[in-house]
């Protein structure tokens, strides 16, 4: 890795130019010597792995995507063959002398015990974690000693893009889980010696133990999934609990929409933080690690801060395949340049980017890191609504969620999409269900959402359902679930 303080303050082309060595590293000494994946898939293309020598060259080599991992009953150990497994013979057949020689030395000076450990170290899996997702199979993505050390290493960044301090104390709400959000706070806080509670979220403590973690620690950062965070600080309010010492509230896990963010910083400052700053993270499992928002004066997004000694992301036509300039609207493909253990290269993320990436200074914090634009949205929540027996209507459900998750009158909802009478001849419908915030006008909530989801979508809701809030909260499953079920599509059981 990088030095974190030159880092920051790189150019665009020197940024580039160590990227083009790093991936020529990657591509040479690792990826084609020990993935039995990638060196498959090189050769029956034709591709050299000499041939991978700038960033330019990454579109020469087709995407790996999350199907590519998934396995079959064909191939039930697919998820093997991505993970780095050096061996003597292939470190023989495929490293420079040049790379040999230190190992040689090493052997000479320490014996071939210590070289043998000091591999072990760099390339043996020793903790794993899941990619999650509602309708897809989880797969395994195991972690070597060097990728926990990174993990820890990107955690401190994440931790001084947002803006912590040694003395903050910090709520981690994300569930107990081998997935990459709790255990890249974790880290974080480790790492950077910053203390930071793990209360496992609501399916461990509950709300009312989260509710007395807050009151009791005081935290200067609480961090969680949107939704529940939401959830979480709502009871706390109508319980007559103040929060006033709060600074940061960190989102990740799921989108942030902004008027979400605005809502939450309303309400913190009816509990007692009223100058709180609401910053989004950007992570996936296929990456290790997780990107922030840094603080801004007006509350806007500054964009994800990405590094770019730890990967390269492109941004490609979701269509065509064509990679685009970096800041176009596009979908987003990840590189990883450092990893070891479970390794992806040019894998096709499935996050639509509007705003594309910028590479100019961010003018909030001067850092010259790119910046991955806050508005993404999943290319899978895009569906075709047979809303007439005729040509269906392109939406993403999720331009739906950012309108209802904005409005100032509503606590809590879920968009379903369904079959008219259960029939599966019928057109379908679009129902969303909202609980609605006391003392709010429910017929004109109601009839303010109809218009925004029109405007959004072009399409207007078939009916909008107001349920109690307990209602609802177990329709998304609130402590139950590790991601609440806000979109709901049973098309397929009628």
């Amino acid at each position: 890795m990088a030095q974190w303080s030159k880092l920051q303050s790189m150019s665009a082309d020197e940024q580039k130019s160590l990227q083009d060595h790093l991936l020529r590293e990657l591509v040479q000494t690792r990826l084609y010597p020990f993935s039995d994946y990638y060196r498959r898939l090189f050769d029956e293309n034709g591709i050299r792995p000499d041939s991978i020598r700038r960033v330019e060259d990454l579109a020469n080599v087709p995407f790996t995507s999350k199907k590519d991992l998934m396995p079959t009953d064909d191939d039930p150990e697919r998820p093997r063959r991505f993970i780095l497994q050096p061996t003597p013979e292939k470190i023989a057949e495929h490293w420079p002398l040049s790379k040999r020689l230190p190992l040689l030395w090493q052997a000479l000076i320490h014996g071939k015990q210590h070289v043998k450990r000091a591999l072990r170290r760099e390339y043996y899996p020793v903790f794993m974690t899941f990619t999650t997702g509602r309708s897809a199979q989880p797969v395994p993505f195991l972690y070597t000693s060097h990728d926990l050390d990174t993990l820890r290493s990107c955690g401190k960044r994440l931790v001084d893009v947002l803006g912590f301090t040694q003395d903050y104390k910090v709520l981690n709400l994300f569930p107990y889980a081998p997935h990459l959000a709790f255990w890249q706070v974790t880290m974080a806080g480790m790492e950077s010696e910053i203390l930071v509670l793990g209360t496992g979220g609501g399916r461990v403590a509950g709300t009312e133990g989260n509710i007395r973690a807050l009151s009791r620690m005081n935290p200067q950062a609480i961090i969680g999934v949107p939704g529940y965070l939401y959830h979480l600080l709502r009871v706390a309010e109508s319980q007559g609990v103040e929060i006033t010492g709060t600074k940061l509230l960190v989102l990740g896990a799921d989108t942030v929409p902004e008027g979400l963010k605005f809502k939450l910083r309303d309400l913190m400052a009816r509990l007692g933080s009223p100058d709180v700053h609401v910053l989004g993270t950007y992570g996936f499992t296929e990456a290790r690690t997780a990107f922030a928002e840094c603080p801004t004066s007006d509350g806007t997004s500054s964009g994800y801060h990405v590094y770019p000694d730890e990967g390269i992301f492109e941004v490609i036509d979701p269509m065509t395949g064509e990679v685009l300039s970096p800041d176009s609207d596009g979908e987003l493909v990840y590189t990883p340049l450092n990893g070891r253990g479970t390794t992806v290269f040019r894998y096709r993320t499935g996050d639509l980017v509007d705003g594309g990436i910028k590479l100019t200074k961010c003018k909030h914090c001067g850092r010259m890191l790119p910046r991955v634009s806050s508005r993404l949205k999943r290319r899978t929540s895009a569906t075709t609504l047979d809303l007439l027996k005729v040509k269906g209507t392109l939406i993403n459900v999720e331009e739906i969620g950012q309108v209802v998750a904005g409005n100032m009158a509503i606590e809590e909802w879920q968009v379903e999409i369904r079959k008219k009478d259960n029939d599966p001849h019928e057109v379908d419908e679009l129902v969303i269900y909202i609980a609605v915030r006391a003392g709010a006008d429910v017929e004109e909530t109601k009839e303010r959402l109809r218009k925004q989801v029109k405007a959004a979508t072009e399409v207007t809701p078939n009916e909008i359902h107001v349920l109690p809030i307990d209602a609802l909260l177990t329709k998304v499953g609130m402590e139950q679930e590790m991601k609440e079920r806000r979109f709901v599509d049973t098309r397929t059981q009628a």
